[in-house]
């Protein structure tokens, strides 16, 4: 372990480097460090990582989900809900099930067991890769919206599907009665699993006498313990991980401070950084181990690769075709439910159905398989199925996540809403709460302003100015006012958020996270 600590320092830093070039040259970073990977993994003497299989999902799953849980705003789950469900659960069954089908037909000795879990294992997009693209192009707010609610839901729905496989394959078997009451644990043992120990962490976090550091070590316990309670019960992990994680995302400003806050997010998004940057170089890494496995099957390198590339033209266009069956779907329903303000229309089940990268689920699901059965044999097609896992991530990111771009820019989508810029409507909800300052002080605090020249002049720039940007100092004898003040402005806009159900909840979040810096420079005053 310590001989090669070197060369892991050296991987870390390479991976910095990609990203600051992926960042330059506007490319996906996950497509330059499964390349890089790939060609390090060729170079004579460089050491074989190997990670225990079933320590794959504990290890990167939990953190990747919970971080994605607290970025993604309910309020735009709830609003897409029909779509964002019909690509989580529909879309990938209808995945897993043309690859089993043409797997169990294509490959010989491909039971449809197997197929399953090859379906199960490629079926689920990466939102990382998407993300990654979608920071150097402007889509409207309802594309990122459904492809961050699908990425939540839909590693769960995929697992599950690898896990009712792998039993099959274990036991040679599928009762349907036995997967369907099992199925149902899953999901509402997951659930309320995960928000009761969610709800339990709030509660530490609320009245234990914690500070920041103690905050942050129990935010990355959390998701972890959440994980490993659920998969205990045999109900699901990764939808445990999510709900708890949506339920404290959605209370955070009930239970954290603002220093927590502030100095949570800079660990959560350096941790998940180097997690997902390990996740994609290994993909690349892991090449030859697998070539090697083919190699003592008698399995030839070009017929994997052919392999691959049907498996990855079959989840393309089950993808593409599914999108726009979604898009009918929802057009039917939309005559007997409330749904959405507006319809996706045309453009964009096409965006969504080219945004299927693959990545870190499908490479932890891959790697997770075990070498051997309970009953001693080996896993059977193990290393042709890590293989085409390996083609099919590969080819995801090179063909759809090199033109995606491109597509996005030749739609031309209109990437307002709404008649006003995302700065505008920031701009004017910064001029309705200096209003409701202004408001609160004079009704809360008049006698202290009549005689504090001080919080007479910062009322006097709000009023003159209508922002609360200004750059004003605060003296040690205004410090309780203005604390109170920030915390009536933080209700304001959680307030001003619960009601405007049009009101895009990350302009809220910019301006919460303002408040909390507005906050924290207190401290040095």
């Amino acid at each position: 372990m310590l001989e090669n600590f070197p060369f892991y320092l050296g991987l870390l830093i390479l991976i910095l480097l990609l990203i600051m070039l992926a960042n330059k040259i506007k490319v996906a970073y996950p497509i330059l460090l499964v390349l890089a990977g790939l060609v390090i993994s060729f170079i004579p003497g460089v050491p074989i990582i190997n990670i225990q299989p079933e320590l794959i999902f504990f290890i990167f799953l939990p953190p990747l989900l919970y971080e994605a849980a607290w970025t993604v705003s309910w309020k735009e789950m709830w609003k897409w809900r029909r779509i964002i469900t019909s690509f989580a659960f529909v879309v990938v069954f209808l995945s897993a099930l043309s690859v089993a089908l043409v797997a169990n037909y294509l490959i010989p000795g491909f039971s449809l067991a197997l197929g399953f879990v090859l379906g199960g294992i490629v079926s689920p997009p990466d939102a990382v890769s998407a993300g990654a693209i979608l920071k150097f192009v402007k889509v409207p707010k309802g594309i990122s919206s459904i492809l961050e609610g699908e990425s939540l839901l839909n590693d769960a729905s995929s697992l599950i599907i690898f896990r009712f496989a792998m039993i099959a394959v274990a036991t040679e078997q599928f009762l349907f009665y036995k997967a369907a009451s099992s199925f149902g644990w899953m999901i509402i043992g997951g659930v309320a699993i995960g928000l009761l120990i969610g709800w339990l962490f709030m509660k530490a976090h609320r009245y234990l006498p914690t500070d920041a550091n103690m905050d942050i070590v129990l935010t990355l316990l959390t998701p972890y313990i959440i994980y490993l309670a659920a998969e205990e019960a045999h109900s699901s992990g990764v939808l445990a991980v999510v709900s708890g994680g949506l339920l404290l995302s959605n209370n955070r400003h009930r239970f954290l401070n603002s220093r927590s806050r502030l100095h949570g997010i800079n660990v959560w998004e350096s941790f998940c950084f180097i997690l997902n940057g390990l996740v994609f170089m290994l993909i690349g890494l892991d090449l030859p181990q697998i070539t090697k496995g083919l190699e003592e099957v008698n399995i030839s390198i070009s017929s994997a690769i052919g392999y691959g590339i049907v498996i990855t033209l079959v989840l393309m266009v089950s993808r593409m075709l599914s999108s726009y069956g979604a898009l009918v779907i929802t057009f039917i329903v939309r005559k007997f439910i409330t749904v959405a303000d507006r319809a996706p229309g045309i453009k964009t089940p096409f965006i969504l159905g080219w945004t299927g990268m693959r990545g870190v689920v499908s490479l932890a699901a891959a790697l997770s398989i075990p070498v051997y059965l309970n009953n001693g044999n080996g896993f059977p097609q193990r290393n042709l199925i890590l293989f085409i896992t390996f083609v099919v991530i590969l080819l995801t990111l090179l063909i759809q996540g090199l033109t995606l771009p491109y597509f996005i820019k030749k739609i031309d989508f209109k990437t307002t809403d709404d008649k006003l810029t995302k700065d505008e409507i920031y701009h004017n909800i910064q001029q309705e709460l200096a209003q409701y300052a202004i408001h609160y002080l004079k009704t809360n605090y008049n006698g202290e302003i009549e005689n504090n020249p001080s919080l007479q002049h910062l009322i006097q720039k709000w009023e003159q100015h209508t922002n609360i940007n200004e750059d004003e100092s605060i003296g040690n004898d205004l410090k309780p006012i203005y604390l109170d003040l920030l915390h009536k402005q933080r209700e304001w806009l959680i307030n001003k958020n619960r009601q405007d159900q049009t009101l895009d909840e990350s302009i809220i979040r910019r301006q919460m996270h303002y408040l909390d810096i507005e906050e924290e420079k207190l401290r040095y005053i």
